[in-house]
């Protein structure tokens, strides 16, 4: 939690490992395996009796780990994959930091609690200038789901036991688009979950027929944005003008959350007039991955409230066991400190100036591999320009295969990880194909990436005359730059002779 006042304490002076190189950080991979990777080593289901040399342990699953795809080239997740130098370095400094010991960690918590703070303003939260915003960070969105609809859920309960209300019967409103945290959080914690069902041309949640769904039960109506399928951001505007006439028709004061966890931190940079946050009466809370968009690596995410009195005190519990009491309100306990100083690192070092600079050219990204697959004439862009940087598409014709194919045929042929999958409840017959653009995605990726789904087409006989000779082309000067290399390294040798 982000809190004003920290208990005053003398603190030793920590023993900060030194600093590492990069070439120490991140061991340089060689093709060929060591003696030690190629000692015999089985499946182990059992831990061995047995120890064996860190060196031998090491390389053999490093080898093992080849095996997975390249992060880069995994489409398939809004995952960072790449920092910075001297980000990597603070973090491994910091890999031996709990982050749960706030007492012992003063320091550490100052750089949450910062986090909490830029966040929130960032969402346009109504604290001042020497206030603190109320929130907190998470390993994820999913957690910072589960705590954000607790608190939706305990403020509901609270409210019909002080009217002598029935209040076992707890629902959401969402669209079918949400991901799975939100199953989750409804199973686990004994919510209804009533799925707006989308429509085929129309992917994400229609306020209109969510405010129809809202009952006096309704804990909140969840928006999201940034869909997971096409990276679509639902109207939450129009949902919040909606959702007041209704709460004024019946007496309801039914909030508003909004899943932002892919579009929390391109929103504020790409589209700072659109009203989807904290100035929306409705919106009481906000989730937000850190480790999307925010540029951190997997395991950071954030969940931040309008007000104190969105939180309802009785799930925040306090503990004196870690060397002096201290509040808590997370699902888990321990939790690592260097993803929390990783996110610090990236707000101050990029600063608005930055995270606009790199979301517009994630977008620039996203617009090059959009143009190119239209080129082809073989697809149906899904995804919106004004979104999350990524593009869904869709064939148009399924004859010579489908999208699951073109999907297998990319990481099996060229090493990209593209998603195929079927839309959600009401369009389920759509398939769909889907290249996230992160910070990491250059444009030189994106044309390689048009350049192996073209290729991929041909195999598949769906790309017409007109871009046989452009394919053709490509493959000529290839060879070509091969006999070039080639008569190169021989003058080398005769002259070297």
């Amino acid at each position: 939690m982000n809190f004003s006042v920290l208990k005053s304490a003398t603190y030793s002076t920590a023993v900060v490992p030194k600093p590492a190189s990069q070439s120490d950080l991140f061991l340089h991979s060689n093709n060929h395996p060591s003696r030690h990777a190629r000692a015999f080593l089985p499946s182990f289901n059992e831990m061995p009796q047995k120890s064996m040399a860190k060196k031998t342990a090491y390389e053999k699953i490093r080898e093992e780990l080849k095996l997975d795809a390249k992060p880069k080239m995994n489409l398939a997740s809004f995952v960072t994959t790449s920092m910075e130098e001297e980000c990597n370095i603070l973090m491994m400094e910091s890999f031996n930091k709990n982050y749960v010991n706030m007492d012992e960690y003063p320091a550490t918590t100052q750089l949450h609690n910062r986090c909490v703070n830029m966040i929130a303003r960032l969402f346009n939260a109504e604290i001042g200038e020497n206030e603190n915003a109320i929130g907190t960070g998470t390993v994820g969105s999913s957690e910072a789901i589960m705590l954000a609809g607790l608190a939706f859920k305990k403020k509901w309960q609270n409210k019909l036991k002080a009217q002598g209300k029935p209040y076992h019967k707890p629902n959401i409103v969402t669209g079918a688009n949400v991901q799975v945290c939100w199953e989750k959080f409804a199973m686990y914690f004994d919510v209804e979950l009533r799925k707006v069902d989308v429509g085929e041309g129309y992917y994400v949640m229609d306020p209109a027929k969510a405010i129809e769904m809202v009952d006096e039960n309704t804990i909140c109506v969840a928006a999201i944005l940034g869909s997971t399928y096409n990276g679509e951001f639902e109207d939450v505007k129009l949902l919040n003008d909606l959702l007041l006439q209704q709460n004024k028709k019946n007496g309801w004061d039914t909030p508003i959350h909004v899943d932002a966890a892919s579009g929390g931190f391109v929103a504020p940079f790409l589209y700072p007039e659109l009203e989807w946050d904290f100035r929306l009466p409705l919106v009481k809370s906000i989730n937000v991955s850190g480790h999307k968009y925010g540029l951190v690596y997997a395991g950071i995410g954030w969940v931040i409230w309008r007000s104190q009195e969105d939180l309802p005190q009785e799930l925040i519990f306090n503990i004196n066991y870690l060397g002096a009491d201290q509040p808590t309100f997370t699902l888990n306990f321990s939790k690592g400190s260097s993803q929390i100083i990783a996110q610090y690192y990236q707000l101050v070092h990029l600063g608005r100036e930055g995270y606009q600079r790199v979301m517009e050219k994630c977008k620039e990204n996203a617009m090059v591999v959009k143009q190119g697959l239209e080129k082809t004439g073989c697809f149906n862009i899904l995804s919106k320009d004004n979104g999350v940087p990524l593009v869904a598409f869709s064939l148009k014709d399924t004859s010579h295969g489908d999208e699951f194919k073109i999907s297998e045929m990319l990481r099996r042929l060229h090493g990209w990880v593209v998603p195929a999958y079927p839309m959600p409840s009401g369009a389920e017959h759509v398939n769909v194909l889907r290249a996230v653009v992160r910070a990491e995605f250059s444009r030189e990726m994106a044309e390689k990436l048009v350049l192996d789904i073209e290729n991929v087409l041909q195999e598949l006989g769906k790309l017409g005359p007109k871009y046989t000779p452009k394919v053709t082309k490509i493959k000529k000067d290839i060879a070509k730059r091969k006999i070039i290399v080639r008569e190169s390294n021989k003058h080398h040798k005769v002259l070297a002779a």
